[in-house]
């Protein structure tokens, strides 16, 4: 993801689900939240949301990564792309969550980039100098929501995935909650003070979608070389769509 509180907005409930059935968890973001505040120096703001973000992690046994970026400045180059695939081969993940391709604001879309380039080349021997694994290869891959499920041009986003999150949705807020700094950020710069009922809209509104009280909704990449099966849909059932 691009932020601390990235992922727990947009997919902790399910992966809490998966950490619940033993799937080992690592979030990771692009970038350290350095421009996350109206008060703090940038060095201090990072220091705080960084850990705030591995505080949320040990909540489900996960482990927290931070490749470093500042906030607004993410971009598709070399040394970004060479620290997302270092990740990768350390970790040699077999299913992945970015965020969309297309997104209201240009750090989720860089970061959504580098997640799918080292998705698909850190299994390649001469990407990364850390040892290489016998598992790695291109690893089942999500899009997450956008904010408000809607693209930049206003369209409501149609996700080929759902995973029902009302057995984790009380410990995804509270997963949310980990990232105070944020919340007071938000309330003085957009003028909002509903951080955890904005999320808990969304999952309201994903879970109308199927029938239950709160999910979370996935694209999932299909491109080649990529697993096509919904490893999501296998794991945790199909939904019965509501028309």
């Amino acid at each position: 993801m691009a932020h601390p509180d990235d992922a727990e907005f947009l997919c902790a409930g399910t992966l809490i689900r998966l950490a619940d059935t033993g799937w080992n968890i690592h979030i990771c973001t692009v970038a350290n939240g350095d421009c996350g505040t109206t008060s703090e120096t940038p060095w201090a703001i990072a220091g705080i949301r960084t850990a705030e973000a591995e505080r949320a992690a040990r909540q489900i046994g996960g482990v927290y990564h931070c490749l470093g970026e500042r906030d607004g400045m993410v971009v598709y180059d070399h040394g970004s792309i060479q620290k997302s695939l270092d990740l990768f081969r350390r970790v040699t993940p077999a299913l992945v969550f970015i965020h969309p391709a297309k997104d209201y604001m240009m750090d989720h879309e860089m970061s959504s980039l580098l997640g799918r380039a080292a998705s698909f080349l850190f299994g390649a021997p001469n990407a990364s100098a850390f040892p290489l694994s016998p598992k790695a290869k291109p690893p089942h891959l999500y899009y997450c929501d956008p904010v408000e499920a809607r693209d930049p041009y206003g369209n409501t986003v149609v996700p080929t995935t759902y995973v029902d999150i009302v057995p984790s949705l009380e410990r995804k807020a509270e997963m949310l909650a980990c990232h105070a700094s944020q919340r007071e950020w938000l309330r003085a710069y957009h003028g909002e003070d509903e951080y955890l009922q904005s999320m808990r809209r969304l999952a309201a509104m994903r879970g109308a979608e199927i029938g239950t009280a709160a999910a979370e909704a996935f694209v999932q990449h299909r491109g080649h070389a990529y697993p096509r099966n919904d490893l999501l849909q296998e794991l945790f059932g199909k939904p019965t769509m509501v028309v």
